[in-house]
């Protein structure tokens, strides 16, 4: 099986990462997206995150039933901070039945370079990039292993999610429901 890969922090996860999840697991050849909750971002405070445990269980809430969508904690248990070459292995070995493929941004897609063993991932996965604003065509832009979607392109994102909560602003309608439902009932990001 064809599997997306799609790594974050989801810290919470919101319609802008399902739309996109569902865009390519429908509009691509991938047959499933895999939701991989990252408990730590080496690019972000880890102070700043929700229970790494909370935002599994929102994105688990969020994709419902969707036999297109998955979620994955198996960074949970790998060391501490998380990188996808790192994770990559764990999951080829664990199951080798499957293609992997990683889903980015094409923001992360100009600072691909800089991440661990970039070169290896590129050399043995594909890359499905969705489009961002204002980033500038590189040479990976043409890598074989580069697929460029038409995904479209949605402005919501986890931190304006987490400043709206915190000045009290309602936000139901950026979130899936029932995701956003858990969120309210349990007040996260509000202090």
């Amino acid at each position: 099986m064809r599997i997306g890969l799609f790594f974050g922090s989801f810290n919470p996860v919101h319609i802008g990462h399902m739309a996109l999840a569902n865009y390519m697991a429908s509009f691509t050849d991938l047959q499933q997206v895999w939701f991989v909750v990252s408990p730590h971002n080496p690019l972000k405070k880890k102070a700043s995150l929700l229970d790494q445990n909370q935002r599994l269980h929102l994105v688990n809430l969020a994709i419902g039933d969707h036999p297109k969508l998955k979620s994955s904690n198996i960074e949970f248990a790998l060391p501490q901070p998380s990188y996808t070459v790192n994770t990559l292995a764990h999951l080829a070995e664990k199951y080798p039945e499957h293609q992997f493929s990683l889903i980015i941004g094409e923001d992360n897609l100009e600072t691909f370079p800089k991440w661990k063993n970039y070169e290896y991932i590129l050399e043995h996965y594909d890359l499905y990039v969705y489009p961002r604003p204002g980033c500038a065509q590189t040479e990976l832009h043409h890598h074989p292993r580069v697929k460029m979607t038409r995904a479209p392109y949605i402005d919501v994102s986890s931190t304006f999610i987490r400043d709206s909560l915190r000045s009290g602003k309602d936000v139901c309608f950026f979130m899936p429901l029932k995701a956003w439902e858990y969120l309210d009932e349990m007040s996260f990001y509000r202090k």
